[in-house]
């Protein structure tokens, strides 16, 4: 193999393009993948999951949480044998083409601009309770400050996400111990203990399949960990900061989600928790926590404002890695000299306004479709990952296994497996009425991208040069010692 440096051209980029900065360390690209995850999802949202499936509710969580987790594996795998790829996204092009490279991108960076303008909305009706402003004006400078730490460095990104992170990470862990204390220290007896899971119709009221049935909600709530490989392109070592953050992250957000769901339905009863009220709240009010209700608002906004920051930094590098690639307009790959694809930040905003503007003008119209349209986007991606996993892996271990230094457990039985529940939850999704408008919605997204593609392919002659695979990859990059 050749001891040559990557070329710019081993993915199809550009000659002579500026690249990222470098400026994100381990500690950001740790908190960046905790607070990916932890989100409204999971203060707010998760009040709906246990309404619908009961005390056995955490049990979708760990479900979904370890179908993350292996997608995860599997991007550490190919980010740590093929570095400086780029956007997640791109393993995608690499193992299956450029049309699921397009789609994949395009549809990713659709999902977070539409989670941008769904957490400002939430983030202004948290505040109109304390600001004597209208919702909307309240929504609109939210994500214009937001845009603006954008626009001026990743390491001001950085910082932010880190301090949003941190603060919604240390919630959780107080509120584990807090609630844990109180169980196990001040609960009378075991049957006590353990009343509220069995208690009121039983541990599964609804049986096991309303357990599998919420799954394909609850994925939603957990994913967003893949943000830290897209930062970890902008850190000063990438496939080492990958690696960590599959190795150790993603078992840490499992306990925390279904530690704190477990210890709620443990403490208040599952009946008593509606839809769309905090059940965090609801557990702190069982133990006569003064000022439960605020203090929970307080963290519901910092996640708020978390996702909203990461929404943003995520859109506009998804943008900035099509550009490259020659998928978006070439203005999207010009960076600041700080180093920022300014343009592609702008742009990912300007659809957030557009999108707040139709939550205000049209919620329940305009609005709602756009949300609807992302429900199953990113299990999308997920499974083209997991199927670009797969042939990447067959193609490094003919070409360099000496690379594989972070390998997808039990490779291809857990791989296959893990491609298999995707579908299964898709499939799920389209017989499932509750879900069948996301589902349906989701697929006219997927049409839709998949009709710019063949126009954009007709009009550049897209597939002149063929994708570059795991081999030209491989060709480019020195030999491992």
């Amino acid at each position: 193999m050749s001891n040559a440096q990557p070329t710019q051209t081993s993915t199809r980029t550009r000659t002579g393009q500026q690249r990222l900065s470098g400026a994100l360390r381990q500690r950001h690209i740790t908190m960046i993948s905790l607070g990916g995850i932890i989100g409204a999802g999971l203060f707010v949202g998760s009040s709906a999951t246990i309404q619908a499936i009961g005390p056995a509710a955490f049990l979708s969580y760990l479900a979904a949480g370890i179908v993350v987790m292996l997608v995860m594996r599997m991007l550490g795998e190919m980010a740590v044998a093929l570095p400086g790829v780029g956007s997640f996204t791109e393993y995608a092009r690499i193992g299956l083409g450029n049309w699921v490279g397009f789609t994949s991108g395009w549809l990713y960076w659709y999902f977070w601009v539409i989670v941008v303008a769904v957490e400002a909305v939430v983030g202004a009706n948290i505040l109109e309770q304390w600001i004597p402003l209208p919702a909307w004006m309240i929504g609109l400078s939210l994500l214009a400050i937001m845009t603006a730490i954008n626009c001026l460095s990743v390491k001001s990104y950085g910082e932010f996400e880190y301090w949003f992170a941190s603060l919604k990470v240390f919630a959780i862990i107080v509120f584990i111990f807090v609630v844990g204390a109180y169980l196990f220290g001040f609960a009378p007896s075991t049957s006590d203990l353990l009343g509220n899971l069995v208690n009121a119709r039983g541990f599964m009221p609804y049986g096991v399949s309303a357990i599998l049935a919420g799954v394909p909600t609850v994925i939603f709530a957990v994913g967003g960990a893949e943000i830290a490989t897209i930062a970890a392109a902008e850190s000063d070592d990438p496939s080492k900061n990958v690696a960590n953050m599959t190795r150790s992250v993603i078992f840490r957000v499992i306990t925390f989600y279904v530690g704190s769901i477990f210890l709620i339905v443990c403490v208040v009863p599952w009946g008593q928790i509606v839809a769309g009220h905090s059940p965090f709240v609801a557990a702190l009010e069982v133990l006569h926590i003064p000022g439960a209700a605020m203090i929970m608002q307080a963290v519901v906004l910092v996640a708020v404002l978390s996702a909203l920051n990461s929404g943003l930094y995520v859109s506009s590098r998804i943008l900035f890695g099509l550009s490259q690639r020659g998928d978006a307009p070439a203005k999207l790959a010009v960076l600041t000299g700080r180093k920022v694809p300014r343009a592609a930040v702008l742009l990912s905003s300007v659809i957030g306004y557009i999108a707040i503007m139709a939550a205000i003008i049209s919620p329940q119209g305009v609005f709602l479709f756009l949300v609807n349209a992302s429900g199953a986007v990113m299990l999308f991606v997920y499974l083209a990952v997991a199927l670009a996993q797969i042939k990447v892996r067959r193609q490094v271990e003919a070409t360099a296994p000496e690379r594989l230094t972070l390998r997808m457990w039990l490779f291809p039985w857990l791989s296959y497996a893990v491609v298999a529940v995707i579908a299964g939850v898709l499939i799920a999704m389209a017989f499932q009425e509750s879900l069948r408008t996301q589902f349906l919605a989701s697929l006219v997204s997927l049409g839709v991208v998949s009709a710019a593609y063949l126009i954009l392919r007709r009009q550049r002659h897209h597939d002149a040069q063929p994708h570059a695979n795991a081999i030209d990859i491989l060709a480019g990059l020195p030999t491992r010692p």
